[in-house]
């Protein structure tokens, strides 16, 4: 099996992580994003609440240098007790 990635880096990669709608859940997903690639444009992150409202999908196009640099945000955002998803 060969470790090399099907994407070429540096690129725009769109992470999704879904969670309970509120302000904290969204400040949440941006402080953890921009903890690994810093300040993020707003236009950058795109939100879609569920039919109900309860739950939100936050779609965030983060410009990631490395694998490395996005198996950490995938990481982090596994192990968030907020982040009930991530795609």
């Amino acid at each position: 099996m060969s470790n090399e990635s099907l994407l070429e880096f540096p690129c725009d990669f769109p992470i999704k992580m879904m969670g309970r709608e509120s302000e904290e859940f969204h400040a949440t997903v941006r402080a953890l994003v921009e903890e690994h690639t810093g300040p993020l444009n707003d236009d950058a992150i795109q939100t879609a609440l569920s039919r109900n409202g309860r739950f939100v999908s936050i779609t965030v196009t983060a410009h990631v240098e490395s694998q490395q640099q996005l198996d950490a945000i995938y990481r982090a955002a596994s192990a968030h007790e907020d982040i009930l998803m991530t795609l």
